[in-house]
């Protein structure tokens, strides 16, 4: 399948999940509180993400997806951030950690969408994993969790250690030169 054919194929799909929810959300009324979200101004940088990703789809332009997940990502930052009382912008101190991750995901989605899907399946969840433990560590240091009490950043360093050392050793030698 082409990638022209395989975005037009995602955009469908998500147009038809899309008016299935609203019929849902109609239909049943036990769904009808998660329809009514708190629509607040995060909200328009979640909506610029996802208007990023439907151009690239309709463009057969699957790399679209790397920027729209940043953007999205930091609306969905954003919008926790809003959500608190008092609204918590302090957490950027470490918040910032998840913006590889959100790399990776769009990594992950332009490989679905027709973009070498093994190679960016396998770099996307790389920096996923390597987001991760730098938004706990850096979660642990300003005090804000308390992840296995007074070791916990040294047992994540360990751990992100361990995980490049099994990554440098199971990886495939390339060819040629």
């Amino acid at each position: 399948m082409s990638t022209q054919n395989r975005t037009q194929l995602v955009l469908g799909i998500l147009l038809v999940l899309l008016g299935a929810w609203f019929i849902a959300v109609k239909q049943v009324p036990i769904l009808q509180p998660f329809s009514n979200l708190n629509w607040g101004w995060p909200f328009y940088v979640i909506g610029a993400g996802a208007l990023i990703l439907v151009i690239g789809l309709l463009t057969g332009a699957p790399r679209m997806a790397i920027p729209a997940s940043i953007v999205a990502g930091i609306g969905g930052i954003l919008y926790y951030q809003n959500l608190t009382t008092p609204p918590d912008y302090q957490s950027w101190e470490f918040m910032w950690a998840l913006i590889p991750g959100f790399v990776g995901v769009g990594t992950i989605l332009a490989g679905l969408l027709g973009d070498g899907f093994r190679s960016n399946v396998g770099r996307g969840l790389n920096l996923i994993v390597i987001s991760a433990v730098l938004f706990l560590i850096f979660a642990a240091i300003f005090s804000r969790i308390n992840i296995l009490g007074n070791y916990g950043i040294a047992a994540l360093l360990i751990l992100l250690g361990l995980y490049v050392i099994a990554r440098g050793l199971l990886r495939r030698p390339q060819r040629g030169g």
